[in-house]
């Protein structure tokens, strides 16, 4: 990335700050003209989350330093709202609780927010605040504290999953190795495939989601003929790499063509995906033959591995 390329992604940043604060500010448990700031509401907020609650505790969360911690919470003592007091496991530890007024005070606030979000949303279509979502799950995973242990889910495809595995397969490929629509026209066509002979016992497909959201796919499909099984459509998008989702998915397709008679199982793929390739050989499958191809753009060499059952 270079300095022109940096500075204009720091002003779409800041754009998007200026725009995002505006909203907040309608949003906020504490507006200006409300009966409590927002540091006081989000005190609230957490006492009604977790009652008592350790005073570090409350200042890591909401990082505040000691002083302005200190003159925030007697505020809200002098108002009835909180209680403060010695924990009994450890005399040096400071306790805050709500009290009942405290308890409604955050009803009124919640109930607040609750009408002015749900106001936000309501001037979307479904879409489009699915799409509003997604991105604000995206931009909390990257700049977030990221889980170390994500939930892996695979299941079996909704109405639009065949669609999706299409676009990503596309989008991707062509980003990362150049292949052009050709490849996409390729992943359509299989992704069909599937779709037209669903009720097919001795055939399955999965999507990976990690903490709800989709970052992968494959299916085992007949081959040529009934011994054999082929693994298509396996796909990991960037952020499932590393959580051994790959891995996760070509043993489920493995598993299954076992339980289901297949005495084998094949799959075609290209000499740059290397990381795949390491999936396949940890999964027990052997390159068998491979070959020059030039029907995706750039010149390839395209690849047939075998795993005996």
């Amino acid at each position: 990335m270079n300095e022109a390329q940096l500075a204009e992604r720091v002003g779409a940043v800041r754009a998007f700050n200026r725009l995002y604060t505006g909203v907040i500010g309608v949003l906020d448990e504490g507006p200006a003209d409300a009966e409590y700031s927002l540091p006081e509401a989000r005190v609230l907020f957490e006492l009604a989350h977790q009652d008592p609650l350790p005073v570090t505790d409350l200042r890591k969360r909401l990082d505040l330093d000691a002083g302005y911690a200190s003159r925030l919470l007697a505020r809200l003592e002098s108002r009835g709202l909180i209680v403060r007091e010695r924990s009994e496991e450890d005399a040096r530890r400071q306790l805050v609780r709500p009290t009942a007024a405290g308890r409604d005070a955050f009803a009124v606030l919640n109930r607040r927010s609750t009408d002015q979000i749900g106001g936000l949303l309501r001037r979307f279509a479904d879409e489009d605040q699915q799409r509003l979502l997604a991105a604000m799950h995206t931009i909390g995973d990257l700049v977030g504290d990221r889980r170390r242990d994500p939930a892996l889910v695979l299941r079996p495809p909704r109405p639009g999953d065949l669609g999706w595995v299409v676009e990503r397969h596309g989008a991707l490929y062509a980003r990362e190795y150049g292949f052009d629509a050709r490849f996409e026209a390729l992943v359509a066509r299989a992704a069909a495939g599937f779709a037209d002979r669903h009720d097919d016992p001795k055939q399955a497909f999965w999507i990976a989601e990690l903490d709800g959201e989709r970052v992968g796919s494959i299916g085992c499909q007949r081959g040529e003929n009934d011994g054999t099984a082929q693994l298509r459509l396996l796909l990991l998008e960037p952020l499932a790499r590393g959580h051994g989702v790959g891995k996760r998915l070509v043993t489920e397709c493995v598993e299954f063509a076992k339980a289901h008679g297949y005495r084998a199982m094949e799959l075609w793929t290209m000499s740059v995906l290397t990381a795949a390739h390491a999936i396949y050989r940890a999964a027990g499958f052997q390159l068998v033959e491979e070959e020059p191809h030039d029907g995706f753009g750039p010149a390839l060499v395209q690849q047939f591995w075998r795993l005996e059952f």
